[in-house]
């Protein structure tokens, strides 16, 4: 966690001081240097797995299946967690107020930059559901899948952004450290909470 905040504290600094674009540039070129029709559809189609409707659909879905199960500490802080980090990544970029890219965009996107909602609020999304997953299964194949499937698909949500040229790397990366540190604090507290309840009930 610390490391996490050290990562997005050092790229603001950076960007107050405008000392990124080297940075920026050299990795938006070599990202870029694979654009091809196939390859710009499917990471346009693997995008939207963080876009707000895909992340408000399968927050709802999640949601509903714990409810079902009856996780009501789990739904309350799943809940915090994903709509937590919305709101912070709105509030950073409302400080910051960094335009995006206009180097080579294949979409168009509205609003400021820094740091990334895509990366932000999917590495939120998607850890929670790695973590309740994990804690599902019982053997350990199926975890090792899991979380492995979960973080290759935000890294990819993260490219993603950079590749279709609505983010600077600069931004998934603070995106991916400002919501892992939002991640861990909610997963802390969520556990010190229920080993509590399951103390109080023994």
């Amino acid at each position: 966690m610390i490391f996490s905040i050290f990562i997005f504290w050092r790229f603001a600094v950076k960007l107050v001081e405008e000392e990124l674009h080297t940075f920026d540039i050299t990795i938006i070129d070599w990202v870029q240097s694979f654009i091809s029709d196939k390859l710009t559809k499917l990471l346009g189609t693997l995008t939207f797995l963080g876009s707000a409707k895909a992340v408000i659909a399968i927050s709802v879905l999640t949601i509903i299946l714990m409810l079902f199960n009856k996780k009501w500490w789990e739904t309350v802080f799943f809940i915090v967690a994903v709509l937590g980090s919305s709101l912070f990544n709105l509030l950073f970029k409302f400080i910051f107020q960094r335009t995006r890219p206009s180097i080579h965009p294949l979409i168009t996107e509205t609003g400021y930059s820094f740091p990334s909602g895509h990366s932000m609020v999917s590495f939120v999304l998607y850890g929670m559901i790695t973590y309740f997953l994990v804690l599902f299964y019982v053997k350990r194949f199926a975890k090792i899948i899991t979380i492995f499937f979960f973080s290759l698909l935000v890294l990819i949500i993260g490219v993603s952004r950079i590749y279709l040229g609505v983010h600077y790397p600069s931004d998934v990366l603070a995106g991916f450290a400002i919501g892992g540190t939002w991640l861990i604090i909610c997963l802390i507290v969520l556990k010190i909470i229920l080993e509590k309840r399951q103390t109080n009930i023994e």
